[in-house]
């Protein structure tokens, strides 16, 4: 049993992807080729943010946003304690120091009523990430950091496709930034990744940063990366959007069901909150106790699970110095308790009924 099921989305659109490649190989365009064009228009197209920027990956989508609003050292960026690490070490790569605020213990996403006591004259950007494919309170979130002049960067790896009071995730905040890894909801064959902005002076600065501050070839007018999104991985997601409204509808109702079969079982599942009409259910994630012995009894009866994720960002060894005592507790008990079951577009009735059936059998 697949985790996620790349194999059976790759057989529906294999000829669509082989003949997108070749156009790629034909053109020789490898980098910054015309398709990644394309991808941008129809990515800023699909979520209504005015600008998309195409970049190596999630992460350098991360560092490229928060080098546009000019983090320095020294400078406070709030996060949430349990998510990827990414999230909190491209804010350290700049010389930043990552403040954690506590997650929600419904959605799991930042706890909006613990934002404003993490805030200080040293506060430059709050990043809200939508963990498990839900976004976080944006209005709120953008309601506390418009007092107070700080921006906001929704991190949206997760939560592509997914749907917040009506709005796109991606176009929630001053800046978006997403990630195409390949198991992600849009994913690519590779690495992939992009930031969306309605701003139209952010968006001319993260296009120069993702080609080291390239204004005009060989003028370098600011600090930049190599962070451009290679062409083949363009031309496949070009193809995957052709789909991806299908897959997310058929996420949400898998997830949903999941839901369903699994009320009145000893595990606590994923929480639809009232602001998202839309959860794309990057993983979908139960808070089970004795925690490796569910997990030893769903492999022993060939179902995959995963974690996400082990361990809180304030407890890593590369970040706890910046951890200084704030109640973490919701994160701490959730990172002892959540594991992933299988979840994707292609997961049929008769495999979603097997897996709930040992599940109920390991509670």
């Amino acid at each position: 049993m697949e985790f996620i099921d790349l194999k059976a989305q790759y057989q529906g659109i294999q000829k669509e992807i082989l003949t997108s490649i070749e156009e790629v190989l034909d053109s020789a365009q490898f980098i910054m080729g015309e398709k990644v064009k394309e991808l941008e228009d129809a990515l800023s197209k699909y979520t209504g943010a005015k600008h998309c920027i195409g970049v190596a990956d999630g992460t350098k989508a991360l560092l490229i946003a928060l080098m546009a609003i000019n983090i320095k050292p020294g400078d406070e960026v709030i996060v949430p304690s349990l998510t990827f690490i990414a999230t909190a070490s491209m804010v350290v790569l700049l010389g930043g120091v990552p403040v954690f605020v506590d997650i929600d213990k419904s959605t799991y996403n930042i706890d909006v009523n613990k934002i404003e006591n993490a805030i200080t004259d040293k506060t430059k950007a709050i990043i809200a990430v939508g963990l498990f494919g839900q976004c976080a309170d944006m209005d709120a979130i953008n309601t506390i950091a418009h007092k107070r002049n700080i921006v906001v960067i929704e991190d949206a790896a997760q939560s592509f496709g997914a749907e917040y009071k009506s709005r796109k995730s991606c176009n929630l905040s001053t800046i978006a930034c997403t990630s195409f890894f390949p198991s992600k909801p849009l994913g690519c064959y590779g690495d992939g990744g992009a930031c969306f902005t309605n701003d139209d002076n952010l968006a001319k600065t993260m296009r120069e940063i993702r080609i080291h501050g390239q204004d005009i070839r060989y003028h370098h007018s600011t600090l930049g990366v190599n962070g451009r999104l290679d062409t083949i991985q363009a031309a496949i997601l070009l193809v995957k959007m052709q789909i991806f409204p299908q897959e997310v509808a058929k996420r949400m109702q898998i997830g949903q069901r999941y839901t369903d079969l699994l009320q009145n079982t000893n595990c606590i599942t994923p929480h639809l909150s009232n602001n998202s009409n839309i959860h794309v259910y990057a993983q979908y994630s139960l808070l089970v106790d004795n925690r490796d012995n569910f997990i030893n009894i769903l492999q022993d009866n060939g179902i995959p699970t995963a974690i996400h994720y082990p361990i809180p960002l304030h407890m890593q060894p590369i970040l706890k110095k910046y951890y200084h005592g704030t109640d973490l507790s919701t994160s701490k008990d959730v990172a002892k308790k959540v594991v992933s079951i299988p979840m994707h577009p292609y997961l049929d009735e008769n495999t979603q009924n097997h897996i709930v059936n040992i599940i109920k059998k390991a509670l």
